[in-house]
């Protein structure tokens, strides 16, 4: 007897149904949503589960409107839904991402009068830069959170202050983003910029800079207002504040005046700690070999180490009473007006001197590393040096009747930190059960290494051919960096973390790190030009900008109102051409009427013979 097995196959599944959209009501609502499958591999039992996705709304005509899901989606990713062909996709072709290339259509669905002169200005500022090009693909093609990135950084260089306010200004001034920047979206956008987008920028950014151009690296501390952020620690708070903190490191590039890069660490962890995990980033990003310079934050043997294995050219600035540089003080002994054997330089009128240096590294057992080029540049200046030797006898009077008085008085004394920190040039002795000051008595040897390092200042160089005074002229740029954190806690308004989630802080960092690429071309320009003799600072070149409006109504093409003035001056000043018809010289359009037929020759005169 022969029995039949009948094997049933599972059905092949269709792998287009993940990406058909459909229509879901809930509520009245009507939802194009698509239900794609999620595998949990950890499961062992039961069914996995459909998760419905909204990609938009419908309304009664069948017309397709997205939301934030569609606007966040990549073009690659929107390309695989399936719409049906009757609904109508208008609003999402009209998106910048599916936008084909030529004049856009007149098709705005409400009268608008807004300012404009100062997004125009930046919008030819993130454009002349290469930013806008390298966020577009950093974000894979997406030119809608584009938009909506440059949209809130200009917000932050044009008006700073809270992102809650961004809705309200865009009733005002015109935006490249059109869509509301309302507080969800906002959050949505911060928490969906991830450390891809990051690094993918900075790798942009990095083929827009040259070998050997001199970057300043430095840090600041934010105070921050979520208490539940992993890095904020007591730390020092620069501003006193009883807020916790963050520190923030910024690399900026002295020759294209933009910073390069950027991240954040726990506010208690030393600037010398930190220099590591920068240089690893640098690296990973695939910047070129640039010369760092860096303070005295970032000064120990370990960074120095650091920077030999890794061949990283540097400016790195010393306390002259390392042993390196007091040495070499100590060989001068006593001297008049200037040590002997010191070179003086004309116009800083400063005297210095260069000495090699040889260190070697140990790489691993057997083995070690040359440094390349390592040099001690060593400054002295006589006029600082009688201010500091006579601020010196002042600070030790201060101390030594202070304490007279406390000691008189039997007053309790804080803790031996800050006793070191106040009276940093006596010993004191006090009772071990009421902190009373039993005795004190000046601390001679640290009074006369004071006195020894007056007036002396040092540096060191690796891995570049610098003298010791281009050493000091390449240092003194690092000031520039210095207003660039002035400028990001006062007219960018990013004194203060205001986020209380981590995605939310490391997207908003990535913004303010847009902004102020931004408003530090704006204000190179301003510095480097006669636009400093017209405005008081870079915000008033954009507050003189802001008047030209752009109008738009239903049906019609955008115009834009004519520039006047220094309006003028300043695109003149930036190298950006004013739109067309917006120039104060008017050209008359008069047609011109043209004769039938061929020109005539040109008469050839022959010269006299003879």
């Amino acid at each position: 007897m022969y029995y039949q097995i009948m094997v049933h196959m599972a059905r092949t599944a269709d792998t287009a149904t993940t990406y058909k959209v459909k229509i879901h009501t809930n509520n009245g609502y009507r939802y194009a949503s698509t239900q794609p499958l999620i595998v949990d591999p950890e499961r062992t039992s039961g069914r996995n589960k459909h998760k419905r996705i909204h990609w938009g709304t419908l309304d009664d005509d069948m017309k397709f409107h997205p939301n934030n899901n569609y606007i966040m989606a990549s073009p690659e990713e929107r390309a695989k839904l399936i719409f049906p062909d009757d609904w109508d996709m208008s609003e999402a072709k009209a998106l910048p991402s599916e936008r084909k290339a030529g004049r856009p259509s007149a098709s705005q669905e409400e009268d608008n009068n807004r300012l404009y002169g100062d997004i125009w200005l930046l919008e030819q500022v993130a454009i002349r830069t290469g930013l806008k090009d390298d966020l577009v693909k950093a974000f894979n093609g997406n030119k809608e959170i584009v938009d909506a990135i440059l949209s809130i950084a200009m917000y932050q260089v044009a008006n700073g202050g809270s992102f809650n306010r961004i809705a309200h200004w865009q009733r005002i001034e015109k935006l490249p983003f059109t869509r509301p920047l309302v507080a969800p979206f906002i959050t949505k956008l911060t928490q969906s910029i991830t450390e891809e987008n990051r690094m993918n920028l900075f790798r942009l950014r990095a083929a827009r800079v040259e070998d050997g151009d001199l970057c300043a690296v430095d840090s600041t501390s934010r105070s921050a207002y979520g208490h539940t952020l992993a890095d904020i620690k007591w730390g020092k708070n620069k501003e006193r504040l009883p807020l916790e903190q963050t520190n923030e490191v910024v690399v900026y590039d002295l020759k294209t005046h933009m910073p390069i890069y950027y991240r954040t660490f726990p506010g208690n962890i030393p600037d010398s700690r930190t220099i590591e995990t920068i240089l690893t980033d640098l690296k990973h990003a695939g910047f070129p070999n640039i010369v760092l310079i860096t303070d005295r934050g970032y000064e120990s043997l370990r960074n120095l180490e650091k920077y030999i294995l890794e061949g990283q050219a540097l400016i790195m600035w010393i306390r002259v009473k390392q042993s390196v540089a007091l040495n070499r003080i100590r060989e001068f002994g006593n001297f008049s007006h200037a040590p002997e054997g010191m070179e003086i330089d004309e116009e800083s009128r400063l005297y210095y001197r260069q000495y090699d240096l040889d260190y070697k590294v140990d790489v691993r057992q057997g083995c070690t590393k040359d440094s390349d080029r390592l040099k001690l540049n060593l400054y002295f200046d006589p006029v600082k040096r009688s201010e500091q030797l006579m601020q010196l006898d002042i600070d030790i009077k201060r101390q030594r009747d202070s304490l007279t008085q406390l000691k008189a008085e039997a007053y309790p004394m804080d803790d031996d930190a800050t006793l070191k920190r106040c009276y940093s040039y006596f010993d004191i002795t006090l009772n071990k059960e009421s902190r009373v000051i039993e005795s004190f008595a000046l601390n001679n040897k640290k009074v006369e290494e004071t006195k020894l390092s007056s007036g002396f200042y040092a540096n060191v160089t690796h891995a570049i051919d610098y003298t010791a005074m281009q050493a000091s002229q390449a240092y003194a740029l690092r000031d520039e960096q210095e207003k660039y954190f002035e400028q990001e806690k006062g007219p960018i308004g990013a004194n203060r973390q205001r986020c209380w989630s981590e995605d939310g802080k490391n997207g908003r960092l990535f913004i303010y790190f847009v902004a102020m690429t931004l408003a530090s071309h704006v204000k190179h320009v301003w510095n480097s030009t006669e636009l400093k003799k017209q405005f008081c600072s870079f915000t008033e070149i954009l507050d003189e900008m802001r008047p030209v409006r752009c109008i738009e109504h239903k049906g019609h093409a955008k115009h834009i109102t004519p520039f006047v003035g220094k309006q003028l001056d300043i695109a003149k000043a930036f190298g950006f051409n004013i739109p067309e018809g917006c120039d104060a010289k008017y050209k008359s359009r008069k047609s011109r009427e043209k004769k039938v037929g061929r020109p005539s020759k040109a008469k050839v005169v022959s010269e006299p013979k003879g």
